[in-house]
């Protein structure tokens, strides 16, 4: 079966890299299945990427920003009625479960509905001025043309996370999709093109993060940079942001404790640890990686916990009734594969998975055990770095004072949850975990779109995804009109 070869989109133009490379886009569950053939770019396709942006950016940025919101309403209606074909496809390139795929599609329409209606408030504020006959006010401008650098586990939803405020805003962009998963960025892309965005307002240059990655974030006419992946990653952005005086928001990693109390629904927490460490595959930055338990519940929480584990289905994410699918590719089994004998070594009990699944339906595909780890204290390694797959550890506890300072104890503070029926400590919670995110009495993972997102720490550098982005994508403007006539000085002649 042939498949069918993409191009970048430089300037309303598909087209090549120049190049001429290329990159497979393989199905994790069967990497006999090519989803597609995608560019491999570099600087000359980023210099033509950014070439168009900025040209596009003159006209963009004077259409009045209710009118780039009817865009994304009518890009917002295409991805509704696209929703299951582009929910199929994002499931080959990307391996996870239907259900989750269509949920990762709805989150872009979330977003292009939520953001559409940013198009009428985009508030500056007006402030009496010190002086007589003289009016102030601020207002928000748009950055310029803008770099997104965007990762596999959610395609589609953290691209649209970055693209339509930056839109709506007046900004024009230069999206570089993750290499394992250019599929859906492109589709979502084709969703804003059918909608009729202007040639040139986005641009896609398809490629690795050395070659279009790099290259996009060196390019002085780049004004400001979004970039979701790992924190080692982040921190290069960050520096060489600087160096160049872009603006950068980073969103990074994460090692989320759900932690559970003695007077906790179990079933309720069982359910939640479940779906926020084995949903995606534990591939997400927010997924629950440490479950702390309180000592009364411990061991009734954790036979129960890995004998649900056990049972998951572990299979081909087109397949309704499978509810984990594969690893992304072969690079993230490897890593599975060695914090499993990095927690062995360090004492940890291995309880229930452990090992790369390669027989029988398995064989063409990066499937992996979901994999469960007792015994764990909070300074070893499986209790503190990041896995990014179907990997957990339980720790056990005895107090709250100290479940809180386990989950604080670690370099990441992005998702946090706390199981309990006690208000009070609720709202302890609350305040005193260091997280960007935390839920009470629900699992680490299912962020709304309208909410902030975002960490602190190792985990994020302050700005946010949702509500915050048209912070990110606008700068604030100053503007005072004076109309005595004459030449007044502030704090100089109102001083008397």
């Amino acid at each position: 079966m042939s498949h069918r070869i993409y191009h970048n989109l430089i300037g309303g133009e598909w087209v090549p890299a120049k190049s001429g490379k290329t990159i497979l886009n393989l199905n994790p569950a069967d990497q006999g299945d090519v989803v597609g053939e995608f560019p491999s770019s570099h600087a000359e396709d980023v210099k033509a990427a950014v070439a168009a942006a900025k040209e596009a950016y003159a006209t963009w940025r004077l259409v009045p920003a209710p009118k780039r919101a009817e865009i994304l309403v009518r890009a917002g209606l295409l991805l509704q009625q696209r929703k299951e074909q582009y929910a199929r496809d994002m499931t080959r390139e990307m391996g996870k479960v239907l259900a989750e795929t269509r949920g990762d599609v709805q989150e872009a329409i979330d977003e292009a509905f939520y953001v559409a209606g940013e198009g009428r408030r985009l508030f500056g504020v007006t402030t009496p001025s010190e002086l007589k006959d003289k009016f102030a006010m601020s207002v928000r401008m748009p950055v310029g043309v803008v770099g997104l650098i965007t990762p596999w586990n959610f395609p589609m939803a953290i691209p649209s996370w970055k693209l339509f405020p930056a839109l709506v805003a007046g900004n024009t962009c230069i999206i570089k999709p993750a290499t394992d998963t250019p599929l859906s960025t492109y589709n979502l892309v084709q969703a804003l093109v059918d909608a009729g965005l202007p040639p040139g307002v986005v641009n896609i240059v398809s490629g690795s993060g050395s070659g279009a990655g790099a290259a996009l974030l060196e390019h002085p006419d780049v004004r400001a940079i979004s970039f979701t992946g790992s924190s080692e990653v982040g921190s290069h952005v960050g520096q060489r942001g600087a160096a160049t005086f872009k603006a950068v928001s980073l969103e990074m990693g994460g090692k989320n404790a759900q932690i559970v109390l003695d007077d906790a629904n179990l079933d309720l927490a069982l359910d939640g640890a479940l779906w926020g460490a084995f949903g995606t595959t534990g591939q997400r930055c927010t997924a629950t990686s440490r479950i702390l338990l309180q000592k009364g519940i411990a061991a009734k929480f954790t036979a129960e916990f890995v004998k649900r584990a056990k049972a998951l289905k572990v299979g081909d994410g087109l397949d309704e009734s499978v509810q984990v699918g594969p690893q992304v590719n072969a690079g993230q089994i490897e890593t599975s594969k060695k914090y499993v004998d990095i927690a062995s070594a360090e004492g940890a009990k291995l309880l229930a998975g452990g090992h790369a699944l390669t027989e029988g339906a398995y064989s063409k595909g990066t499937f992996f055990e979901p994999t469960v780890f007792g015994g764990v204290t909070a300074a070893m390694r499986i209790a503190r770095e990041e896995v990014f797959g179907p990997v957990v550890c339980l720790i056990e506890f005895e107090t709250f004072e100290e479940a809180i300072a386990i989950a604080n104890s670690i370099d990441y503070g992005l998702s946090t949850a706390l199981y309990t029926r006690d208000v009070n400590r609720a709202f302890t919670a609350m305040r005193d975990l260091e997280a960007g995110i935390t839920y009470i009495n629900a699992p680490t993972i299912g962020a709304e779109v309208h909410l902030p997102f975002g960490g602190v720490k190792q985990t994020g550098n302050g700005h946010r995804e949702g509500l915050g982005a048209i912070e990110f994508f606008t700068t604030w403007k100053a503007v005072y009109v004076d109309y005595s006539d004459r030449l007044q000085r502030a704090q100089i002649d109102n001083a008397e």
